[in-house]
């Protein structure tokens, strides 16, 4: 028997059934026969390359596999994605950036502790792979033929200054940086918003997805479209696939990306904090104080994030005639971007809110990493 019709058999007895009868069937077929491992490791990047096709990205599959499977299918499938991308032509620079977080290829796949449950794990991870839904394709700019530019000197300070607000232990030194992250994030896309219009470039808006993880997503994907609305960006939340697609332009959406991850850190860090000391008082805290604390994070730190963005508008001199319109018309663009990915979106409710002290807490903590911004020292 060729090793491709084992293959064949396997897959036919495997992925078009959800029993574990015929995985027990496919897995023992492959693991029978050493010689078809190259075939079925050829079949599996085929079934990575028609992900690409439906609209999917290396990580929204890594994602879901994660979300859905074990951390050996991630192995599994990251090294599939990695051998695939070698028979690719370039990547964009959101692609590519999504490769080097998986890392280097291996030379040997990685295995388990017997071929038959490494065949099984192989057969669960192509099943996943096989049903997956077509996706709204993201608007990603092609890289040119010109060496891309490093990143600026502003989005590296941007960036350290959110790690150090993550790491610091003083809630006052976390509100001051990430206030003065916000600050030059704002000031970093009206220059850029600025200069696309004075060049002409006919800069259009894109899109990216960003991982809404459990626990307590919707009050994440809350915070995330809390992000989004400030930066100038339009977010549509997807539960049943764990990542919400946010709409902007460029700098926008780097800028939200940055954000909703270092106030996601920050919100984690200080409602671990509050639970300890509700604890200490001899209250015992539950899902629904952390579901309450992480909604009204979100809630009043939208509320601030949007004053900080206001802010940043009215501190550009001279240039206000010029800037109201600029924005006015990407606001628009967004917009139109938008409704053309999205045209049936439905609004959903935060349940799970009924815990006073923990939305007490959050508010507190909203506070005090405050995005505001704050006058130059003389």
């Amino acid at each position: 028997m060729s090793t491709t019709t084992t293959v064949d058999r396997a897959l036919r007895a495997a992925l078009y059934d959800d029993t574990d009868a015929t995985l027990d069937t496919g897995a023992s077929l492959l693991a029978a026969d050493p010689a078809a491992d190259g075939e079925l490791a050829r079949r599996g990047q085929e079934f990575v390359a028609a992900a690409w096709r439906r609209g999917w990205q290396p990580a929204d599959v890594v994602r879901l596999v994660r979300r859905e499977l074990d951390e050996a299918h991630v192995r599994l499938v990251a090294q599939l994605i990695l051998g695939e991308a070698g028979q690719r032509p370039g990547p964009t620079p959101r692609w590519a950036a999504q490769l080097k977080e998986l890392g280097e290829p291996d030379g040997e796949p990685q295995r388990g502790p017997d071929r038959f449950s490494h065949a099984t794990a192989v057969l669960e991870l192509y099943r996943l792979l096989l049903r997956l839904p077509a996706l709204e394709p993201l608007d990603e700019p092609r890289p040119s033929a010109a060496p891309r530019q490093p990143e600026s000197r502003m989005l590296t300070r941007i960036r350290a200054l959110l790690a150090k607000a993550e790491a610091t232990g003083y809630p006052e030194e976390a509100e001051a940086l990430s206030a003065k992250a916000q600050e030059l994030m704002a000031r970093h896309s009206i220059d850029e918003a600025l200069l696309a219009a004075r060049t002409h470039t006919g800069d259009v808006p894109g899109a990216c997805r960003i991982g809404v993880d459990p626990p307590y997503e919707t009050a994440k994907a809350v915070l995330l479209d809390a992000v989004a609305a400030a930066n100038r960006c339009r977010a549509v939340w997807h539960d049943a696939l764990g990542f919400s697609t946010v709409v902007g332009f460029e700098p926008d959406l780097e800028a939200v990306e940055l954000l909703y991850t270092s106030l996601l850190v920050q919100a984690t860090t200080a409602m671990t904090k509050a639970e300890a000391a509700q604890r200490k008082g001899g209250r015992r805290r539950t899902k629904t104080f952390r579901q309450s604390f992480l909604a009204a994070y979100a809630h009043r730190i939208g509320d601030r994030l949007r004053a900080a963005a206001e802010g940043a508008e009215g501190q550009v001199t001279g240039g206000e005639g010029e800037l109201l319109p600029v924005l006015a018309a990407r606001d628009v663009a967004v917009a139109d971007r938008l409704e053309e990915m999205f045209p049936d979106t439905v609004t959903t409710r935060l349940r799970g809110v009924s815990d006073a002290a923990g939305w007490e807490q959050g508010s507190a903590a909203a506070d005090r990493a405050q995005v505001t911004g704050r006058p130059r020292l003389p």
